[in-house]
């Protein structure tokens, strides 16, 4: 299988399998259709034998777990399309949670999320993020592993008790900052962020699984809450593209791609983003091709996606979009410059009469060049388009390859274990020196008469009252001879 029917217009549609990994764009208004076009998308993927990862946000998607159902409806496209060999089937699904409800658990460390992600995350400004900058090259000159929140926890309290060294060495690190990141903690922890980070931490290679049928494994992440937590939702994905960017080789233009990588609501993405991480974005899609990654973004609108990776993008596929106010003709106008012109087609007023199902689509052809947009019906997915109950879920979790490898968490010695054993390796001489310098216990009848190291015995009491009336009457008999001798009389 070298390409995957897309829809028809005039003729068919198909998005080659050799530039899959020239990156896609879906686009188009709430209700248009977007959700299917994923759907088919990734279905084709996977029959080609190219693992996908994509985000459930509304819960839908989780339909390709569960065969379709053939309706008199679905019938009709096919036949009007002319799809050869449809059915009704379901796709090789993963189901993954980063709260670990409704998939394996999502892990990672804090080491991998690395201080810049994770200053995102935790919304920190520009000197908050210099100083977790600091604590992570501290973390790397002294060994500490930072596995956990409890680990990053622990090493910003002992940059706080030991602030003057540390801004010495590293730079100046503020009490105001410390405590800003300690607070932004605290709110990652009570927003469900604290079982994100720990291990054992997602392995790469599991995302990227076939079948024995060699059908590529659909990684299903459940997103309904965590998109609700942008930088949270954003982050964690950029992070994913980050570690595939990283971790995988060069293998330049192949007959498919090695992975397909979905980025559902992508607007989140770049909203808020400092430009340094704009700029990583756009050099990870720029260069991820040639390592066989293909990176599709879904979105609203067009012009959610920077220019400068909008003009990375070679397949598209845009819904109606409908232009009611003016930020609707702005994204009207930018959706018909991105395109191919076709000339019988009037794009800027076509994108507006698209009906559900309809898209205007334009796909690259060969030596990579794009076709002439093209307003087409899509292909009904082969899945059930709509969500699954509990109970198909928890058995489609049941069958899942990987069994319980994510689902029990696992805490070996890091950064806070490290601290906590030296702050009591510190505080045990002096605990041993208080205690020898106590004295030993005499029992009852001695602690009333000698007492005890927290309260006087009757004997020291007495020698005190003594002592204190012997120097009263001594110093009386001294006054009065000094007095005396003063004034004469004896």
């Amino acid at each position: 299988m070298d390409r995957i029917l897309v829809g028809k217009g005039v003729e068919q549609v198909n998005l080659l399998a050799r530039y899959g990994n020239r990156h896609g764009l879906v686009a188009g208004a709430t209700g248009t259709g977007k959700t299917v076009s994923l759907m088919v998308l990734a279905e084709g993927f996977s029959r080609m034998g190219v693992p996908v990862f994509m985000a459930d946000v509304k819960g839908d998607v989780a339909g390709l777990a569960m065969p379709g159902e053939m309706t008199d409806r679905i019938r009709e496209r096919v036949a009007s399309i002319g799809i050869d060999g449809y059915s009704c089937e379901a796709s090789p699904v993963i189901l993954w949670d980063l709260y670990g409800r409704k998939g394996h658990p999502v892990r990672t460390t804090a080491t991998e999320m690395g201080p810049t992600l994770m200053a995102r995350i935790l919304e920190l400004n520009d000197t908050q993020s210099g100083v977790l900058e600091i604590v992570f090259r501290l973390a790397d000159d002294q060994g500490l592993l930072l596995l956990d929140l409890a680990d990053l926890r622990a090493l910003l309290g002992f940059v706080a008790e030991n602030r003057k060294d540390v801004s010495t060495e590293y730079g100046l690190v503020s009490a105001p900052s410390i405590a800003a990141i300690q607070r932004a903690l605290l709110r990652l922890e009570n927003d469900g962020g604290k079982g994100f980070f720990g291990e054992p931490a997602l392995e790469l290679g599991d995302l990227m699984r076939t079948d024995l049928q060699g059908r590529g494994v659909i990684s299903i992440l459940a997103a309904d809450q965590l998109v609700l937590k942008p930088r949270l939702y954003s982050s964690f994905l950029l992070w994913l593209l980050s570690e595939l960017f990283e971790n995988l080789p060069e293998v330049g233009d192949e007959d498919r791609p090695r992975m397909v990588f979905f980025f559902d609501e992508a607007h989140l993405l770049f909203a808020d983003a400092p430009p340094a991480l704009r700029q990583k974005v756009e050099q990870m899609v720029r260069i991820i091709r040639s390592k066989g990654v293909g990176v599709y973004f879904c979105s609203q609108f067009p012009d959610d996606i920077p220019e400068e990776v909008l003009g990375q993008i070679g397949n598209r596929i845009q819904h109606a979009l409908r232009a009611f106010t003016p930020r609707d003709l702005k994204a009207v106008k930018t959706a018909a410059e991105t395109f191919v012109p076709n000339p019988p087609l009037d794009v800027a007023e076509v994108i507006s009469q698209l009906a559900v199902g309809e898209a205007l689509v334009s796909m690259l052809r060969d030596k990579g060049v794009p076709m002439p947009v093209e307003r087409a019906t899509i292909c009904p997915p082969r899945c059930r388009m709509g969500s699954i109950t509990e109970a198909e879920r928890d058995e489609v979790r049941r069958r899942s390859p990987l069994g319980s490898r994510y689902d029990v968490p696992v805490d070996r010695e890091s950064a806070f274990e490290i601290l906590s054993k030296r702050a009591a390796q510190a505080a045990a001489p002096a605990a041993e020196e208080k205690k020898d310098g106590e004295e030993k216990p005499r029992g009852r009848l001695g602690e009333i008469l000698w007492g005890t190291g927290r309260r006087q015995g009757m004997v020291e009491t007495f020698a005190k009252q003594t002592m204190r009336t012997v120097g009263s009457q001594v110093g009386r008999s001294i006054f009065r001879g000094l007095l005396g001798g003063i004034t004469g009389r004896r």
